[in-house]
């Protein structure tokens, strides 16, 4: 018998957060929830509601489940299981996961938690009741790259076609789609805690962070370097450039907005390559898409989210 893509399952989509903060003596601490309904101990997760990107899903389950603000870290792991349906039949289930800092707040028993525990990665993983938790867990403890992104490196949103533009490309402007995307950045974006904002020179960069700096109630600042003729006339500055911000520590991720032209000449050039998320040879970079870049050149943390539209998933 052969089976299709109709006879298939659907997959269940969860997103959720493995919470850490410094506890005394600086030790690594992380939050288990326990959930009476079922009974066990594991990390904060629920279901995407209708137009949400998995990303604000994970945030508004740890918020839900905790009570806990958060700033958003790298991305952690996607687990694998099934559950079962009301029928019993099994369902596949997936769920993305992100590191998350906790920043303040107290736990608050709700309807769907009734106990919080800080705990060390060690007392955590022998808590847990799900093994997949612990997966997620071991990924929280790693040492070779950061719990959290240095520079979030925006592509301009669209601007139309430059053959329809009448003037200087430098002043071609964001069409209506690219100014639905800035505005879409601008509400995920604020869930890393950024905090410098720089953009190369043309209109369509600056254009696509206006939303967020008058969100964050900051200017954006020039970063010429990674406008694309600069970055061809002079890649060592433009790199040099990135490389410093990564270097930086204790402000928040720098938003960088820059061009088509440079962004995967500088994604090579720190080391990550285009098979690692896909068969291209290049490092992609669609029009108002993000990379959450964090650590050195040559071992970096670096997450790709091609859009953060409300139907998109996590890849």
């Amino acid at each position: 018998m052969v089976s299709t893509l109709a006879d298939r399952p659907p997959r269940v989509r969860a997103a959720g957060g493995v919470l850490w903060r410094s506890g005394d003596g600086g030790r690594l601490e992380t939050a288990l929830v326990h959930r009476p309904r079922y009974d066990d101990w594991s990390l904060p997760k629920g279901k995407p509601n209708s137009g949400e990107h998995l990303l604000q899903t994970a945030v508004r389950e740890v918020a839900e489940e905790t009570g806990l603000p958060v700033v958003v870290g790298r991305r952690s792991l996607r687990t694998r299981y099934d559950v079962r349906d009301r029928t019993g039949a099994a369902l596949p289930k997936d769920v993305d996961y992100w590191l998350m800092q906790a920043t303040d707040g107290r736990f608050l028993a709700n309807d769907e938690v009734d106990e919080l525990r800080w705990l060390s990665l060690t007392d955590a993983s022998a808590l847990v009741t799900h093994a997949h938790d612990r997966a997620v867990l071991a990924d929280l403890g790693r040492a070779d790259v950061p719990r959290a992104p240095a520079v979030l490196l925006v592509r301009h949103a669209d601007a139309g076609d430059r053959a329809n533009f009448e003037g200087p490309d430098a002043l071609r402007p964001l069409d209506r789609h690219g100014r639905a995307q800035a505005q879409r950045l601008a509400e995920v974006l604020p869930l890393f805690g950024p905090g410098e904002l720089l953009s190369a020179g043309p209109v369509r960069c600056r254009q696509t962070l206006a939303p967020l700096a008058e969100r964050l109630d900051r200017e954006v600042g020039p970063a010429p370097e990674l406008g694309e003729e600069q970055f061809q006339q002079d890649q060592a500055a433009g790199l040099a450039l990135v490389e410093r911000l990564l270097a930086r520590t204790g402000a928040g991720p720098t938003v960088v907005c820059s061009q088509g032209g440079a962004i995967p000449s500088v994604l090579l050039a720190l080391g990550v390559a285009g098979q690692a998320v896909g068969s291209a040879p290049w490092p992609p970079s669609a029009k108002g898409s993000v990379w959450a870049l964090g650590g050195r050149p040559g071992t970096l943390a670096a997450d790709y989210y091609r859009s953060f539209d409300r139907h998109a998933t996590a890849p």
